[in-house]
C-alpha cells in the first residue's frame, strides 16, 4: 500500500521510527529499484542545532525543508555525496529525515550498475555488501541526487509503500558526524532496525 500524505505531516521523530521496515522505490525507464529501509535520523527544525534549519535559516537550499511533509530534500556534501531527506511536518516546520540505509530487495542490477557499473552477480563480496548501507551509496544507488531535491514522493516515480512487514525490534543512537552541534550532538535520534546487516555503522 502506498504511503499518504498523512503519515509524513508529522513530527520528525515520531516519522523517523516509522519509517523503518517501509519500503522506498523508484521508477526508471531501465525498470524499478526497491529498498526497505533499515535506518534513519531525525533533524526536528528550528530547535535543533544539528539541524539545517536551526535558528530559523530559511535559504534557497533550506527552503525545501519548509514545504510539507512528503517532499524530498537533497543536499550535497563533500563536494560529492548526495544526502536523501524526506521533509516531515506541515508546511513551515523545516523537519526531515535523514535515509541512512536500506536493505536492497528489487532492482539489484540497476542499483549495482548505479554504483559500481556492473551487474550484481559481478560485483564482489565487499562490494555487495556496501551497496547501499550509508546515506551517499543509497542515494547512488537508487540514482538520487540533487535534481531530484523537492520532489512530492507520492507521485508515480518516486515513493514510499507499507507491505505491513514488522518482524524487527528498534534501537537508537547519537546521530553520526554532527559533532559540531553541541547538545544536540548527544540527541538519541537514529533509528534503526536492529540486527541488520544493512547499517552504515555497528553500535
Amino acid at each position: 500500500m502506498k504511503i499518504q500524505r498523512e503519515f509524513f505531516k508529522r513530527d520528525a521523530l515520531e516519522v523517523a521510527k516509522d519509517l523503518l521496515g517501509k519500503n522506498l522505490i523508484v521508477e526508471t525507464d531501465e525498470g524499478a529499484m526497491k529498498v526497505r529501509l533499515v535506518e534513519v535520523e531525525a533533524y526536528t527544525g528550528e530547535e535543533d542545532k544539528a539541524c539545517h534549519t536551526y535558528g530559523g535559516r530559511r535559504t534557497a537550499r533550506t527552503e525545501v525543508m519548509y514545504k510539507e511533509g512528503g517532499h524530498l530534500y537533497v543536499y550535497l556534501i563533500y563536494g560529492m555525496y548526495n544526502m536523501l531527506n524526506i521533509v516531515t511536518g506541515r508546511q513551515d516546520d523545516g523537519q526531515a529525515v535523514l535515509i541512512r540505509a536500506g536493505e536492497p530487495l528489487e532492482g539489484l542490477d540497476l542499483m549495482a550498475k548505479n554504483r559500481f557499473d556492473k551487474t550484481y552477480k559481478d560485483l564482489s563480496s565487499y562490494q555487495k555488501k556496501n551497496l547501499t548501507n550509508g546515506p551517499g551509496k543509497l542515494a547512488q544507488a537508487l540514482g538520487l541526487d540533487r535534481s531530484h531535491n523537492g520532489i512530492d514522493i507520492l507521485g508515480e516515480k518516486i515513493y514510499l509503500e507499507d507491505d505491513d512487514y514488522s518482524d524487527f525490534e528498534i534501537e537508537k543512537s547519537k546521530r553520526i558526524g554532527i559533532d559540531y552541534a553541541e547538545e544536540a550532538r548527544d540527541y538519541l535520534y537514529r533509528f534503526y532496525i536492529k540486527g541488520s546487516k544493512f547499517l552504515s555503522v555497528k553500535i
